[in-house]
């Protein structure tokens, strides 16, 4: 049986009268707030500038190597030195973007053998990330890697070790770990705002042609523009394909599908404000239903997760649902569901939702009631039956803050939010979920010792 502490309604409402959960410094109320509903800002972290000059290389300078590029550039004292692209047309817009100094390569290689170059940002295609990252560490560099953080189950303790053995700062970039919306639901699932955890679900939709992943396929893409043999270097062999190239995350040699993409942020999500390592059985289902383009993955996709009881928190069930098909489109949520209340969690936004039902009278105003001689129905008073924690204006955001994040720990300062160890324990019930799917089968995984079992 798990240790973890039991938390009741009442402990929790106790704590929110007497101040105790109240956010650092006095929380704005907001005047509008609705009857039963009260509204709290969220206080931005302080972050602290580096006196230090960061030397910073992209590696992958698609759609969200150049946003990473971008959020990274914006904390002080780190400069953009490397681009390495397999495509010369991201190449060339790097270089319109960033200065005509920048070195440009097509051979990543080149990048970390340079002795100007402190940290890399990897944002390939899934299947690079694991040989990228390890090659970088080897090789002095600290590294940023976008999620998932690996392609394939087998891959992830090479990572680990890669890590652990050349002590680089590797950072998995799943930007909302370090959200104050995810840092505030942490705090009050401790607290006992809702109870004991018993369930939790998760939804992406979405219905654009981009959000479904038909990228844009350049006019000049050809064997001339595009190195393509490097691209499927350990995949398999096949003849030039733009549409392979720049829709990477429709085949399975290359992308991890609905999974790997998006169920990975709900995962890192959920294990931190959990404290979580994860599930031990995994199963999916799905299919392709609208999206019938050549692609090798479905566009809509159910997976459902069973978490043990550990000392962290009780045993509890994970639902997950993905859909590039929905008419409402853009939707996504995550909602942690307890004993005795609920939370949706967004990157910049905690709605915190308790039960109405009290179970048990307050003892203090039962006997109230009968040295008054007053009456059973006599009202009572109650808390706010929701209440949503903001985040400060001018909040920064998720994104900036995990590069904040991982920046301090390359100048010595805190430990990353997102290691090896857990970026790993984040995409492994990911891609098990695609295993499921395509073997049609339970999956079955020791979180703990990071293993399939």
């Amino acid at each position: 049986m798990g240790n973890y502490r039991k938390h009741s309604r009442k402990e929790f409402l106790t704590r929110l009268g007497t101040g105790a959960l109240a956010v650092a410094g006095a929380p704005a109320l907001l005047s509008s707030a609705t009857p039963g509903r009260e509204i709290i800002t969220l206080p931005e972290r302080r972050i602290y500038s580096a006196n230090d000059k960061l030397n910073l290389a992209l590696i992958g300078a698609g759609g969200m190597g150049l946003e990473d590029t971008k959020t990274a550039l914006k904390h002080q004292g780190v400069v953009l030195r490397a681009v390495c692209d397999l495509y010369d047309g991201h190449l060339e817009r790097a270089r319109s973007m960033f200065g005509n100094d920048l070195y440009i390569t097509k051979d990543y290689r080149e990048v970390l053998a340079r002795p100007d170059i402190d940290a890399v940002i990897v944002a390939t295609p899934d299947h690079w990330h694991k040989k990228i990252s390890v090659d970088a560490m080897k090789a002095g560099k600290h590294v940023y890697c976008e999620k998932p953080m690996v392609h394939s189950i087998d891959e992830g303790h090479d990572v680990i070790k890669a890590q652990k053995e050349t002590g680089m700062v590797f950072q998995v970039g799943s930007q909302g770990m370090s959200s104050l919306g995810n840092e505030k639901a942490r705090e009050l699932i401790a607290e006992g705002a809702i109870g004991d955890i018993n369930y939790a679900e998760g939804f992406w939709a979405r219905r654009s042609p981009t959000g479904a992943w038909q990228y844009r396929i350049p006019e000049d893409a050809s064997k001339q523009t595009v190195d393509w043999d490097t691209f499927i270097q350990t995949t398999e062999k096949r003849p030039f394909d733009a549409t392979r190239f720049f829709r990477w995350r429709n085949y399975r040699d290359y992308g991890t599908g609905m999974s790997g993409d998006l169920f990975v942020h709900l995962f890192s999500s959920l294990h931190f404000i959990t404290g979580s390592k994860g599930p031990n059985q995994i199963y999916s289902s799905g299919g392709l239903r609208y999206w019938k383009d050549g692609r090798e993955v479905p566009d809509v996709l159910l997976g459902v997760f069973d978490y043990p009881e550990v000392e962290e928190h009780p045993a509890f069930n994970l639902s997950l649902r993905c859909n590039f098909v929905d008419g409402t489109s853009g939707t996504t949520y995550l909602r942690i569901v307890g004993s005795e209340g609920s939370m949706n969690v967004e990157w910049e936004k905690v709605t915190l939702q308790r039960n109405k039902y009290q179970g048990e009278e307050d003892p203090f105003l039962q006997a109230q009631a009968e040295r008054t001689g007053g009456t059973a129905d006599r009202k009572k008073m109650r808390p706010q039956d929701e209440i949503v924690y903001m985040a400060e204006e001018g909040y920064k955001g998720a994104h900036y803050d995990h590069f904040a994040n991982w920046l301090t720990a390359i100048r010595g300062g805190q430990s990353v939010a997102e290691d090896a160890v857990f970026g790993y324990r984040a995409a492994a019930p990911a891609l098990l979920c695609n295993d499921s799917y395509y073997q049609d089968k339970a999956m079955k995984w020791d979180p703990v010792k990071m293993k399939l079992i």
